[in-house]
């Protein structure tokens, strides 16, 4: 399994005119195909009035599904543009649709190429592009002595305290990328001289954007 890889961060939304036809660009993250062919369901039910419901979707570890469709609309002028964004974006695990009420005027190939395109970005931008990062989460359990000295050198490193638990000692819960997770533990045993039980909760995968994580 990869560590990291980029995706959208929450469900969202962005519409524009052009030409007197609306377009709506909607995407979302999603977990599973069966996830994104339902996001695709419920926009269609939602705009069943539309002209259009173009949308794309890219899943797997290796990006490897990945399934566009036109609607209706001329082949190569809506899905496959939508598909495009997703991958230049290098984005996995997210679907895009992009829905259009027709406004009585023709865009033409380029056009229409153009305007998905554009819902496509709008759609994406809404949802909040992030980095996917995988994280190991471990509690640190030392002696209340040492506390403000392991509790200053993690403030001031890469790691991220994340909860501390106050019992017959003191349970720093840290997290750490997963790649760096071998680091921590020599730092933690270094300041503590040993006098430490490292303890492997879980690890998950957090959004980041630019450097900070997100919720």
């Amino acid at each position: 399994m990869k560590d990291k890889y980029n995706t959208v961060h929450t469900y969202g939304e962005d519409l524009f005119i052009e030409k007197k036809s609306k377009f709506i660009g909607y995407s979302k993250p999603i977990e599973s195909e069966e996830e994104a062919i339902e996001f695709i369901n419920e926009i269609k039910q939602k705009h069943k009035d539309a002209n259009h419901n173009v949308s794309a979707y890219v899943f797997g570890e290796n990006s490897n599904i990945q399934r566009y469709s036109d609607d209706g609309e001329p082949t190569g002028t809506a899905g496959i543009p939508v598909l495009e964004v997703i991958k230049k974006e290098d984005l996995r695990n997210v679907v895009v649709v992009v829905t259009r009420y027709f406004g009585g005027i023709k865009l033409g190939s380029g056009g229409l190429v153009r305007a998905y395109t554009r819902g496509a970005k709008i759609g994406l931008k809404a949802s909040l592009i992030v980095q996917k990062v995988l994280f190991n989460r471990i509690k640190a359990r030392i002696d209340y002595t040492l506390y403000g000295k392991v509790e200053n050198e993690l403030n001031n490193s890469i790691y991220i305290i994340d909860d501390v638990i106050y019992d017959d000692a003191v349970n720093i819960v840290i997290l750490s990328e997963k790649n760096k997770r071998d680091n921590l533990e020599s730092l933690l045993m270094n300041l503590t001289s040993g006098k430490v039980e490292i303890i492997e909760l879980d690890e998950e995968f957090l959004s980041i954007k630019d450097g900070n994580i997100i919720k």
